[in-house]
């Protein structure tokens, strides 16, 4: 009985972990590494799809799901385990993930053929993807079913996506039995749309996710101590969008199709029905998956929705369409919002800005002052995303450098992950001894970190595997666990220390130039000396306001 991990093992995406009991071989999850993550086991799969019995799928984002097709393609001939949500939208996702696999495949390829370069096939193809489907066997929420001697599975709601799932899995060997609880991406409290998390009591094995085991997000009350309602977030974004609009200015905001995208239409939806801006506000949704999805959510509604979303479904209310929305399908229509002179807000993909036509709209609008760009979601490490998140001046854009001038800010309480807090406390609700916390799915400094923050906290043995590494389940004194870690040992926080240092350097220097500006105005009577010292101090005082406007929204 052992457990192999294969992805998302001190980095976010790219989810997979093998199991093996009783003969069989069980895969949970078959993500898509992105960014950075890519290089640290590949693309292709570390094992024989041939050897896997079973797949368990968590959820429907490509980096728990994206790789599916390329198992199929490599042999797989078992069966996958999913929601009926789960799988309506992979039957979607999956191709759409095909169609960019074959597309960068083709752009590849025509540079190769210049150079005198080999071709490249795609990971996967479409056909792959549609070939998927017909593996797939739907799993309702709290069901336990047998689907194999000694191996029997139950699915809990994760609350991270619609139709999103923790998985408990129950192996059996002879006398031995172990249960291992996989928590897939736990999601956040009281979002839009989808119920909370189901928390577990018994598991002997914890295999859960970390992504934000090192913070915790905004708080979910108001000053008042009130809970911060849909109705609170959705004037935080009416606040956004009211002030970009005044300057004349366009929203963009990168989101997942599927998941972010139906939740920020809840909001928008919110916006317009209590008129919490001033004047009209377009929506545009700029992805062809995203509107794909928007209709699954829109129709796919019973089981999965919280009590707040199922009232507005009775009453007739479809919580995500609103008057002034627009889906963009053609890429006509895509290219032409990008010379609309009035404003407007646009949602498009990919989320981390890798690829998809947000790149286009951020090439026509990252330069543009009047403008602001909404994060809403993760940015992994290594992605265009993060390079803007994190405060590029400039960044390459199809071969051309974009210099940012617009705003650049973050919408609060619209993370799908859990933060610290959320995770402790779904760890928390169990019961008796677990033994063996596996902390995955976090940053290389996050994921061990977190596991050591979990001995200290939960007094539950933990460690986060590196990529590959493989345990024996019924040897349990063979796993590793965590080394103690503080906060202020984590290699971020020594490069925070250090960067405060050096700020503390360059305000006693901008003072001195300050004081020189000063000195050089008092004795200076020729003209274009002056001129020129005019010219100069504006632009210092231009880049200060640009920076005092940045840090309102990256100081919190």
């Amino acid at each position: 009985m052992e457990i192999q991990f294969y992805g998302a093992n001190r980095y976010v995406t790219g989810s997979c972990t093998l199991v093996t009991g009783n003969g069989k071989k069980i895969l949970i999850d078959c993500g898509l590494p992105q960014g950075n993550d890519a290089k640290v086991g590949g693309l292709q799969l570390p094992f024989n799809a041939k050897d896997i019995d079973y797949l368990l799928l968590t959820h429907a984002h490509i980096d728990h799901s994206g790789r599916i097709p390329l198992l199929i393609k490599d042999g797989f001939r078992g069966t996958i385990f999913a929601t009926e949500a789960t799988k309506e939208l992979c039957s979607i996702m999956l191709a759409d993930s095909a169609h960019i696999q074959e597309s960068e495949a083709q752009w590849q390829n025509r540079k190769a053929k210049r150079s005198g370069q080999p071709i490249i096939e795609p990971l996967y193809t479409v056909n792959d993807a549609y070939q998927s489907l017909s593996r797939f066997e739907t799993i309702e929420y709290e069901e336990k079913r047998t689907i194999g001697e000694g191996i029997a599975i139950r699915y809990q709601d994760a609350g991270h996506l619609l139709g999103s799932a923790l998985i408990e899995l129950w192996l059996t060997e002879g006398s031995e039995t172990r249960k291992l609880v996989f928590s897939g991406d736990i999601g956040n409290l009281d979002q839009p749309l989808i119920k909370d998390p189901v928390y577990i009591t018994e598991a002997d094995f914890v295999i859960m996710e970390s992504t934000y085991g090192n913070r915790n997000h905004a708080p979910l009350i108001d000053e008042e101590g009130d809970p911060i309602t849909s109705l609170h977030r959705a004037k935080e974004l009416a606040a956004i969008i009211q002030r970009t609009f005044d300057r004349g200015g366009n929203v963009i905001i990168p989101a997942f199709s599927v998941g972010r995208t139906q939740e920020l239409l809840y909001l928008l939806r919110i916006i317009i029905e209590e008129g919490l801006c001033s004047e009209t506000v377009p929506v545009f949704v700029d992805s062809p998956l995203s509107v794909k999805a928007t209709k699954v959510f829109a129709g796919n509604l019973y089981g999965y929705m919280d009590e707040e979303t199922m009232a507005l479904v009775n009453a007739g209310i479809n919580p995500i369409l609103f008057e002034g929305l627009t889906p963009v399908v053609d890429v006509e229509d895509s290219i032409a919002l990008n010379h609309r002179k009035e404003s407007c807000v646009i949602i498009s993909s990919s989320g981390m800005c890798e690829a998809g036509r947000i790149k286009h709209h951020l090439k026509h609008n990252l330069w543009r002052r009047e403008c602001t760009v909404i994060f809403s979601g993760y940015q992994a490490a290594g992605t265009l995303g993060r390079s803007i998140y994190d405060g590029a001046r400039h960044v390459t854009i199809f071969g051309d450098q974009i210099d940012i001038r617009c705003e650049i800010t973050e919408l609060h309480g619209t993370s799908s992950h859990a933060d610290q807090q959320g995770l402790i406390k779904w760890l928390s609700s169990f019961k008796g001894g677990i033994q063996r916390v596996f902390v995955v799915h976090g940053d290389e400094e996050i994921a061990p970190w977190f596991a050591s923050y979990v001995q200290r906290q939960l007094n539950r043995d933990a460690y986060a595997p590196h990529f590959g590494e493989r345990f024996d389940l019924l040897a349990v004194e063979s796993i590793p666990i965590a080394e103690p870690i503080t906060l202020t040992e984590m290699p971020y926080m020594k490069d925070l220390a250090s960067a405060l240092e050096a700020l503390h350097k360059g305000e006693n220097a901008f003072s001195k130039v300050l004081a020189r500006i000063k000195q050089a105005a008092e004795h200076t009577t020729d003209e274009k000396r002056s001129v020129r010292l005019a010219n100069a101090t504006r632009r210092l005082a231009s880049d200060l306001e640009d920076l005092a406007k940045k840090w309102n929204s990256d100081a919190s």
